[in-house]
Order: C-alpha cells, then structure tokens, then sequence
C-alpha cells in the first residue's frame, strides 16, 4: 500500500518538473525588443523586428562615416576619465534604421573577468551620450534593399579610463 502513494507522489513530481518554459520574445540572443520605458518613441524601424540584420551580415563591417578612425576619435576627445577603481567592458548596442537613424540603445558591463558588473553612472551615462549623438551611421543595403541592423561598440575601461573601443 505504501507504494502506490510514494509512485504517486513522484509521477507528480516529475510532471511538476516538466512543465513547459514560454518561447523567448526574441529570435536571437541580443535582439532588441522595444520598450516604451526605455526608447524614443520616435524612432522608427523601417521593416519589422523578424528582419533586423547583425551589423557583420552583410561582410562590410562598420558602416561609419569616416570609419573606426572617426569613431575612436569621437569618444577618446570627448570622453573625460573618472577617478575610480573601476575596470572592465562596457557594450551598449542599438538598431540602425533604414535612413541611418538610432534606436532601442542598450547597455551591459562586465568586469575584466566578464562576470556582470555595473558601473558608475559617470562612465555609462557619458559613453550613452556619445553614442546616441553619433549621427553617421550609413544604411546597410540587404539583397537590394536598405535594411535596419544591429550594431554595437564595445568600451574597454582600466580605473575609469577609457581605453580601447570595439569593432
């Protein structure tokens, strides 16, 4: 008799266990799905979300007016090092639209061991404010086609100071 109430109890167990996870909102890790909490309302995709490319799809690389060059050039000038023991990465990643437009900016750090860390606002808050003000980005052409993408810079931080930028 004891049996049965102990195989019972571990079926329920097990179909406990087996429940179904929901689907991600988003095809890919790093998709960017819309937040009005976050985004500029408006900025505007040119396709839909199923159709934003990854900046490296269509083997161009960066597509800056001026290139790397300008772009490290932007943020070393502008940049200003804070006195802190503060050391790691920092990506921010957006979409570029159709027209070269940006939107949909979002942030992540990790320290030197790319374990999650977070950052003084002095840093993030400057590195934000240069991205969003860069306004060469160049449309990708897909197939034909001026698409939006994906891009994203990479920030290298050494106690407060910028110093690598990537791609």
């Amino acid at each position: 008799m004891k049996i049965i109430p102990s195989a019972l109890l571990f079926c329920l167990l097990f179909l406990i266990s087996c429940r179904q996870i929901p689907a991600q909102e988003t095809r890919w890790i790093d998709d960017i799905v819309p937040d009005s909490k976050l985004d500029n309302p408006d900025f505007k995709i040119c396709n839909t979300d199923e159709q934003i490319i990854q900046y490296f799809n269509d083997g161009n690389g960066i597509q800056y007016q001026g290139g790397k060059p300008i772009i490290d050039s932007l943020f070393f000038n502008n940049f200003h090092s804070v006195r802190v023991n503060q050391s790691g990465f920092i990506r921010i990643r957006f979409v570029v639209n159709c027209f070269g437009e940006t939107g949909r900016f979002r942030l992540l750090g990790s320290d030197l061991n790319y374990q999650p860390y977070q950052f003084t606002s002095k840093i993030t808050e400057q590195l934000m404010q240069i991205t969003k003000s860069m306004d060469g980005w160049q449309p990708k052409i897909w197939k034909g086609m001026k698409v939006d993408y994906y891009q994203y810079l990479v920030f290298k931080i050494e106690n407060g100071k910028l110093t690598h930028i990537l791609p």
